[in-house]
């Protein structure tokens, strides 16, 4: 198992994949969203401001205008929790740089069997596990056919029931 560290994450995006990233985002909340500024302001009711120089938002940028896909299935429970309200209002950054975004409900995910862990799949064929109780919040990587087979298994149902982010956020109150 080879491990990338938070710090290098980014990096791992600029030359990880070829064709498509997918990530399922299972969590009620993250640590690296709830520790800024902007979160705290969000929470005061004050709109995310655009971050279309952030790091992640020019990468992702590069990276869909070269044609690659980087697509994402959040789990948002009922009510939503702060955090994943948060994520909703700061969505239109990451559809601006070009990825695609979805949401489906925590109680339609466990009818799924969907995993109940973080995780993106790169080109079908890398699996990366997050591993939040790490300090350094790394991500695991594995190419196990098992493992990988599962994760586009669990792919392939989240992306035909998520729905996508304009019908969805209708649905889900916000503070801001």
């Amino acid at each position: 198992m080879e491990f990338v560290p938070a710090r290098g994450i980014l990096d791992f995006f600029r030359t990880g994949f070829e064709h498509t990233a997918w990530r399922l985002e299972t969590r009620e909340a993250y640590a690296a969203d709830q520790e800024t500024k902007e979160y705290q302001r969000f929470l005061e009711g004050i709109v995310p401001p655009p971050d279309e120089s952030g790091p992640w938002f020019v990468n992702a940028h590069e990276q869909t205008a070269a044609g690659k896909r980087i697509e994402r299935v959040r789990l948002v429970d009922e009510p939503a929790t702060d955090n994943q309200r948060y994520l909703l209002a700061t969505t239109p950054d990451n559809l601006a740089a070009g990825e695609d975004i979805r949401y489906l409900r925590r109680s339609r995910a466990l009818e799924l069997e969907l995993p109940d862990f973080d995780f993106w799949l790169f080109d079908s064929r890398v699996l990366a596990r997050f591993n939040w109780e790490d300090a350094e919040r790394r991500m695991e990587l594995t190419t196990d056919p098992e493992q990988v087979v599962k994760a586009c298994q669990a792919r392939d149902a989240a992306w035909h029931y998520a729905t996508k982010y304009e019908e969805f956020k209708a649905q889900v109150p916000s503070p801001v």
